[in-house]
């Protein structure tokens, strides 16, 4: 069994919404991972030497490969890992592409693979990957009940951004969490999903914190509402609240972890560079209320026009 021991950073650690889930507030999207085996177990080693606990892939990233990724690079060490992973797409028999499928049946099947793929036993946290409000809702929330009951999953949450779904699942189950979309750039989850969650006690992870590099020096182009000019002033006043104590794309990382429903931020990583950019945002001064306004000041808040 290989031990890894957390080094100098100090990561915080927060429960999961009602869940018995210690994660950590920087977490680790596998989503992103592009190099060979050897160099992503590098690194994935690395994070979890570094404080990060919570990794976070889908059945989805390359047609399950990526779940065997991990897998692999955790085998020996399950207890010291929070293993999150997602439900719902199911490629289609010619392989031509992903068709949507939230059946009780297929969420039964699915998960078997996924277990076979990650080498373990148990999911911690197993998410719908998406969602509409024609679902058959109550068939998958019975099938994520039963996989509790039989050990299968510890816990389930969904990884949606439309506000009328997440209103359903929180009236109708016992999710844990929602991972949802929450940047200085999309701040529609403002309006009302996030005070929603945060009353129900129900954890939000927060992706796409750095918009896409947009937040964190990459060229200003379009985003969402936004315009490239709109985008470059948000992105300036990241620079301008970085300065010396922090970098943007942890200026970026704090706004999404500012906001008191929010867990934890999922971060795609896939360098050592900015693995090491991530976990230091736990050691980072956390933004003023002064910072926070002048972020907020750069660009209005959009809000959602669809799903609403």
């Amino acid at each position: 069994m290989c031990n890894i021991k957390n080094n100098v950073f100090a990561m915080n650690y927060t429960l999961l919404g009602k869940s018995g889930l210690s994660i950590s507030e920087i977490s680790f999207g596998c989503m992103s991972l592009k190099g060979s085996e050897e160099e992503n177990k590098k690194l994935l080693h690395q994070a979890l030497n570094q404080g990060i606990n919570f990794f976070d892939t889908a059945d989805l990233y390359q047609q399950g490969q990526n779940e065997v990724m991990v897998g692999k690079a955790f085998r020996g060490m399950r207890e010291q890992v929070v293993i999150a992973t997602k439900v719902g797409n199911q490629l289609k028999p010619d392989g031509s592409g992903w068709g949507w499928n939230p059946s009780r049946a297929y969420i039964l099947q699915a998960v078997e693979q996924s277990l076979q793929r990650l080498q373990t036993d148990y999911i911690d946290l197993y998410q719908l990957h998406g969602g509409t409000i024609n679902d058959p809702i109550d068939e998958t929330i019975e099938a994520f009940e039963l996989l509790k009951q039989q050990g299968k999953i510890r816990y389930y949450g969904i990884s949606s951004i439309r506000p009328n779904i997440i209103r359903e699942y929180v009236r109708r189950s016992n999710i844990s969490s929602v991972m949802t979309q929450y940047s200085l750039l999309d701040r529609r989850p403002e309006e009302e999903v996030l005070e929603l969650l945060q009353q129900h006690d129900i954890g939000v992870l927060a992706r796409g914190s750095l918009a896409q590099g947009l937040l964190a020096g990459k060229a200003p182009k379009s985003y969402l509402n936004y315009t490239s000019e709109e985008v470059q002033k948000a992105a300036e006043a990241v620079k301008q609240v970085a300065t010396t104590v922090r970098t943007s794309s942890q200026t970026a990382v704090s706004f999404a972890l500012h906001h008191p429903a929010v867990t934890a931020a999922v971060l795609g990583i896939r360098t050592e560079n900015q693995l090491t950019d991530a976990v230091q945002i736990a050691d980072a001064a956390p933004l003023t209320e002064h910072e926070l306004n002048t972020l907020k000041a750069a660009l209005p808040a959009h809000k959602y026009e669809q799903h609403r």
